[in-house]
């Protein structure tokens, strides 16, 4: 052991460089900061935004006004009922959400028509700018596949040697990971990774103990002890792949702009294999660039933070953006779920312009692969986007990141709204077919009040509606169409019709169930049950059969329901509400297909949801699926934490120089699971009993601590 020991020391690289530690003091939402104020134009803003703004939004408002007037003449020639007004309200809110959509789109469209808009001087192609400033790349992981994470730093970290530009980037794999075996083997993963690259200085690992206020804490956390050696950081996620070119360029960007605080890129979904993540991958390749050109063009200084892919000045977070604890108790208070909408917020009301750039490409991440995984991750967002109604009202924030907030919160409110517009309507036909209507509801009078509701009006406000949902899909191909390289790596005109025709349908489709889904989703938290914090699968999304049944089986019987019903009022209601009954009908068998690979492949092989990324791959994105495939299999025939660390002497001595400073009396909490851990080894003959004895918290705080790895150690050798 003493030689292995000193082995070690000979060629030992510290897993964490030096400490340069900077402040990040927790801001106040009650009280206004002392910078200048937001209405004073930055830098770097582009101009015209006030005219822009008044194109989107007040297009959408004359759009609403419209259609509600429309509506209203649907509704009644004269008096409004109660039910009458409930679904007049209801429409007029979900109206104005899809009109927003729609004059943003527009907007967005003639951006890319145009050529798009050059923002903060990132061009596509072009020599690569030179640097003079350190950027950390920060990969926060909690429990995620060590071979997905490591084969996406290691395609990066390659990518960026090949700009000629690596001295002036460090890596940092941030683990906030509570399995034990995943942990021992992420600590494996980068000593492996290490050796590889050869980057034993400029790749670094930090562990946490306890997970405190999640990924944002973890980046607080490093903020907080090595920001002040970075002027900039590039946040990722476990599924990030980025291009060596696109982070020079933004790195160059930000050292440009000493106003900017924060630029966002676009990160294309890619490496789709279900049916239902290839879906995802081709609307977001597609419908994407568009929507984001829109956003971008309007925004303007005022954009947003989708929490990964993403340049950040780090003095900028560090000041501004330490992120208050909410009051109340969970759901809504505590810790912030959905950080990276506040973050954004405080940054731009601390002075700070915070951009999107849409046109940078060589920014990647993945989707989840089915209907469930979808809702296990939408019902944490959906947490985290409804606590933003606490935020709303903070003190001193630009109205723009006000309407962010508000627009996060409706991203699932609607869902709600949308489902009693549909129970709404459905009240209102029944009482147009089976209730006896007052003529005469103030006593006798010359002129009868008549109840009319005009169907041949109705047909022309749904005809609008759902042009008003379909038309930016249609631009959007447009816009491929008129982009060769794209239009060839979608398939050519005809086979990227096809594929939008197939993305509208089934989404169409599942439509419904998201409905649900996110109206159930709400509803739990309303009720003050709290989301937890739940490891995304990102791969095959396929499940059992009868996991599915169980999932499904009562929004099938709705369906069916809902249908039945809309048949007895009148056939007309039965094909209005076509597409949401068999949505909900097809819940099962749409949630197993959805879910597999073998239709995604199908499709694949004949050319349609093809995007340019898997017509030819990136070199980044090719390196990383080697890469994965590779590390995959050594993944797989892992052994457990406490077997792999008594089988690799070199890593159990490299586990321990990584483990933190032991806890100081008096300061830090007591350690509860460790006690207990300890309790086991006193008790234990044997390594591996006492491993056995304990749960996977005690055995987590018994690898993190030194004295009882130490003692563990010693048992397992005796045993020998």
């Amino acid at each position: 052991m003493d030689a292995v020991i000193a082995d070690i020391d000979r060629g030992h690289w510290p897993a964490l460089p030096d400490e340069a530690p900077l402040e990040m003091p927790i801001q106040s939402l009650r009280h206004r900061p002392a910078t200048r104020p937001v209405s004073v134009r930055l830098p770097s803003a582009p101009r015209g935004m006030v005219l822009r703004r008044l194109l989107v939004i007040g297009g959408a408002v004359l759009m609403t006004a419209a259609a509600a007037n429309e509506m209203y003449k649907v509704l009644t020639a004269g008096t409004l009922t109660v039910l009458a007004v409930l679904v007049l309200a209801l429409f007029v809110a979900l109206f104005a959400w899809i009109a927003l959509a729609f004059t943003s789109a527009i907007c967005g469209f003639a951006c890319m028509v145009c050529g798009g808009e050059r923002r903060l001087g990132i061009a596509r192609g072009g020599p690569l700018p030179a640097l003079d400033t350190r950027t950390a790349l920060l990969m926060p992981t909690y429990n995620e596949s060590t071979a997905r994470v490591m084969a996406g730093l290691q395609a990066i970290y390659e990518s960026l040697a090949s700009t000629d530009r690596l001295d002036w980037f460090d890596v940092f794999i941030l683990s906030d990971t509570t399995d034990p075996d995943i942990w021992v083997a992420e600590e494996a993963a980068f000593l492996a990774l290490r050796a590889r690259t050869g980057g034993h200085n400029r790749i670094f690992y930090r562990h946490r103990r306890f997970n405190t206020e999640r990924k944002a804490g973890n980046i607080g956390d490093w903020v907080r002890r090595f920001g002040g050696a970075y002027p900039q950081m590039l946040v990722l996620d476990a599924d990030s792949v980025m291009s060596g070119e696109a982070i020079v360029r933004l790195a160059a960007a930000m050292a440009a702009h000493p106003d900017v605080g924060l630029i966002q890129t676009l990160p294309i979904v890619v490496n789709g294999t279900s049916l239902f993540a290839r879906m995802q991958q081709f609307a977001g390749r597609v419908y994407g660039p568009l929507i984001a050109h829109g956003i971008a063009w309007w925004h303007g200084a005022e954009g947003n933070y989708w929490g990964h892919n993403a340049m950040i000045r780090t003095a900028a977070f560090a000041i501004h953006a330490g992120l208050p604890h909410l009051r109340g108790r969970k759901p809504f208070g505590g810790h912030i779920l959905s950080h990276d909408f506040v973050e954004a917020a405080l940054l731009r009301r601390g002075g700070w312009a915070v951009h999107m750039v849409p046109a940078l490409m060589g920014s990647y991440e993945e989707s989840p692969p089915s209907l469930p995984d979808l809702a296990v991750r939408d019902r944490r967002w959906c947490q985290g986007n409804l606590q933003h109604a606490a935020v709303l009202p903070g003190r001193g924030l630009h109205w723009i990141s006000r309407l962010h907030l508000l627009m996060g919160i409706g991203s699932y409110i609607t869902a709600p709204l949308w489902l009693m517009f549909l129970v709404a309507s459905i009240l209102i036909s029944v009482q147009a077919r089976f209730i006896r209507p007052d003529y005469f509801p103030a006593g006798r009078s010359l002129f009868p009040a008549w109840p009319v509701i005009d169907p041949v009006r109705a047909m022309w406000v749904f005809g609008g509606t759902m042009a008003i949902l379909l038309v930016p899909k249609l631009l959007s191909y447009v816009a491929l169409v008129l982009q060769p390289e794209t239009r060839r790596g979608c398939g050519g005109g005809i086979r990227a019709f096809l594929s939008v025709l197939i993305e509208t349908l089934v989404a169409g489709l599942i439509a419904p169930l998201t409905m649900l889904a996110q109206s159930g989703h709400v509803t739990a938290i309303l009720l003050g049950r709290d989301a937890g914090w739940q490891p995304q699968r990102r791969d095959d999304g396929s499940m059992p059969f009868k996991e599915i049944a169980q999932l499904y089986w009562g929004h099938t019987c709705l369906g069916f329901l809902v249908g039945g019903i809309a048949w007895l009022i009148s056939p007309y209601l039965a094909l209005w509400m076509s597409p949401v009954v068999l949505g909900l009908a097809l819940a099962i068998p749409l949630a197993v297909l959805t879910a597999a690979i073998a239709p995604g492949r199908a499709l694949r092989r004949l050319g349609l949801l093809r995007i340019p990324e898997e017509e030819r791959a990136p070199a980044e994105l090719a390196r990383a699926g080697s890469l994965y495939r590779e590390l995959k299999e050594t993944e797989a025939t892992a052994e457990n934490a406490f077997a792999h660390l008594t089988s690799d002497p070199i890593l159990a001595e490299e586990h321990r120089r990584m483990l933190p400073p032991p806890r100081r009396r008096g300061q830090d909490p007591i350690d509860v699971p460790l006690l207990i851990a300890l309790a086991h080894i006193e008790e234990a003959d044997a390594g591996i009993a006492a491993w056995e004895a304990m749960t996977r918290e005690e055995r987590t705080a018994a690898l993190c601590s030194r004295e009882a790895f130490d003692r563990l150690r010693a048992l397992a050798w005796q045993g020998r």
